[in-house]
């Protein structure tokens, strides 16, 4: 619909303008991935299928997510429960995130959404939030400015936040 396409226009600006990076296919997700030599990574196994086509050999991904090694883990693939057009923001719960560590503790972080999942504004996300013990709001990559004011990325999360837009 007119609307789903309008509100991923407006939320990929605003994603960008938080340092962000939004994607409409697979090839670019695989492309931003071999680029910055990010080659070893967890995917939800639910979006595994969906992605595995897509993806060469020099890329090791998996589907279940070992606490024990977190450090090695480049990227984690996740699905989120929303999008938020306004803001560049991403929505993720234990209802749909698969593994909460592998949304926030590799570099680089890419949460997978449909155009449906994208609501336009903060009344409207808070709105329709699932009844979810853990709700996190992600707005580009992770962000302090505790160390005398100056902004560094990726200290407390990812260093990278990315959206693939499926559908």
């Amino acid at each position: 619909s007119g609307d789903a396409v309008d509100a991923w226009t407006l939320f990929a600006e605003r994603l960008r303008s938080v340092n962000g990076t939004p994607m409409t296919s697979v090839a670019e997700l695989v492309a931003l991935l071999e680029q910055n030599n990010w080659l070893h990574g967890y995917c939800d196994p639910a979006l595994w299928p969906q992605l595995a086509p897509e993806f060469p050999a020099t890329i090791t991904v998996e589907t279940v997510f070992d606490r024990t090694r977190v450090d090695e883990y480049q990227f984690g693939i996740t699905r989120a429960s929303a999008a938020i057009a306004e803001t560049g923001t991403v929505v993720l719960t234990d209802g749909a995130t698969s593994s909460r560590l592998a949304a926030l503790a590799p570099w680089v972080h890419v949460a997978v959404i449909t155009p449906g999942q994208i609501v336009f504004d903060l009344p409207q996300a808070v709105a329709e939030l699932p009844d979810d013990p853990n709700v996190i709001w992600c707005t580009g990559p992770s962000k302090t400015a505790d160390v005398e004011g100056i902004l560094i990325e990726g200290v407390h999360g990812p260093g990278v936040q990315a959206v693939l837009v499926l559908g």
